[in-house]
């Protein structure tokens, strides 16, 4: 119990630290995380108005792409803020009480909360401009995001290990990565495409994490093609894989 306590006093220390890294001690480092998520639906917004007479779902362009980028990065804001947790807090693994996990966790936390707040600044905003009031169904919000985040944080776990051992990699991973937003579901609905790239696309865990989201805001959404089971496989898969690299190398933790 004593152990427990002690590290959950070093994961809130470190907590502290990183939103004053981050962020900093002016208003502008908070204010960044908002417009960020802010301009970018707005952009997809305009482009996808200037194409089409209304949205795949619902009747609100903002809200329906807002949907989808504040769910996928539940995962992406995540993941690349994971991938350098213990590179980035080394120094504080010199003293015996920080343990490596701690950096990873202190992270976590801190970029949950941030995604959350911004979130529901950006619905609360959103929402002012609607003719009705959104009908939320809050246990499907909460339950993609941490789908979402668990996916991100046993990616996070192990690529802490196989960024520092195969330089390689890192780069490979970039790459790899970088289509992620286009093959998400964030700006269309997986039901809507063609065989064969709608079953390619299920495949994706995070196109059910987005799903399972869009269903907190529209409850006339049927999400045709949702697999819960698959996604929480995938996403206790990466979470095990994770930590079994993890707490298998703690010589590359330490710097040895």
């Amino acid at each position: 119990m004593y152990y427990l306590a002690t590290h959950l006093r070093v994961v809130a220390a470190l907590v502290i630290r990183e939103m004053s890294t981050r962020f900093g001690t002016k208003p502008g480092g908070y204010i960044w995380a908002f417009l960020d998520p802010a301009a970018h639906i707005a952009f997809l917004s305009l482009i996808f108005m200037a194409i089409a007479h209304a949205p795949p779902l619902g009747t609100n362009f903002p809200l329906f792409f807002a949907t989808g980028y504040i769910a996928f990065q539940f995962y992406q804001s995540m993941a690349g803020y994971l991938n350098g947790a213990v590179s980035a807090n080394r120094a504080l693994l010199s003293y015996p009480n920080v343990a490596p996990i701690d950096t990873v966790l202190a992270r976590y936390v801190l970029q949950f909360g941030t995604t959350a707040v911004v979130g529901f600044c950006v619905f609360s905003v959103l929402s002012l401009e609607l003719k009705s009031p959104l009908d939320i169904q809050w246990s499907f919000i909460i339950e993609a995001a941490f789908a979402a985040s668990l996916i991100a944080l046993g990616n996070g776990l192990a690529n802490n290990i196989l960024f520092a051992k195969y330089p390689l990699y890192e780069k490979f991973y970039d790459i790899i990565t970088r289509p992620l937003f286009m093959l998400s579901g964030v700006f269309y609905l997986p039901h809507m495409l063609p065989h064969p790239a709608r079953e390619v696309i299920l495949m994706n865990p995070l196109v059910h994490a987005v799903m399972l989201f869009r269903r907190g805001f529209y409850p006339e959404y049927r999400a045709i093609g949702y697999n819960g089971v698959y996604m929480y496989g995938v996403a206790f898969t990466f979470l095990f894989f994770g930590l079994f690299v993890f707490t298998s190398s703690r010589g590359v933790l330490r710097g040895r």
